[in-house]
């Protein structure tokens, strides 16, 4: 009973450090490659950073639609390392927000290698969201902070 007592507190301790570990760190090709692939849910990838005000303040509305969208799987980028090459800041933030979403660290030093891949449309301005249905090919980009209920517009555009 104490080693079950023992464990269960040991979970409950470190469970918000286990959200960090979701978190790895990805090449451009590993990006194409989720882009790419098919599947029954709208991909809705978003770009941002720790140290941009604006994709942290839209971080909930991404969060909810992790949990609320059950059509949409939410992906988070993160674009830290190019300024940072050490991600801890990154585990750190994703600990305090307790982010549920899949969250990558993209680790490409030269983002005009990688952006217009994204979308042509892209200037490299953070933050910046695509919404993909891989089924249809239809797609929506928008570089700017999204407002309440913007995500589910997008989304309806796609389907």
């Amino acid at each position: 009973m104490k080693q079950i007592l023992a464990c269960i507190v040991l979970i409950f301790l470190c469970q918000d450090s286990l959200v960090a570990q979701n978190a790895r760190t990805i090449k451009v090709s590993e990006l194409e490659a989720i882009l790419k692939a098919k599947t029954d849910k709208i991909q809705v990838i978003n770009f941002w950073a720790t140290w941009c005000a604006p994709c942290v303040k839209e971080m909930p509305i991404f969060e909810k639609a992790n949990i609320d969208i059950t059509e949409a799987k939410v992906t988070l980028i993160s674009l830290d390392l190019n300024l940072d090459p050490a991600p801890e800041k990154v585990y750190r933030f994703i600990e305090r927000k307790k982010l549920a979403s899949t969250v990558f660290l993209l680790d490409e030093p030269d983002p005009n290698f990688w952006i217009d891949k994204i979308d042509k449309r892209w200037s490299g301005a953070l933050p910046a969201t695509l919404v993909l249905n891989t089924k249809t090919g239809k797609r929506q980009f928008v570089e700017h902070e999204l407002v309440e209920g913007e995500l589910e517009s997008l989304i309806a555009t796609v389907k």
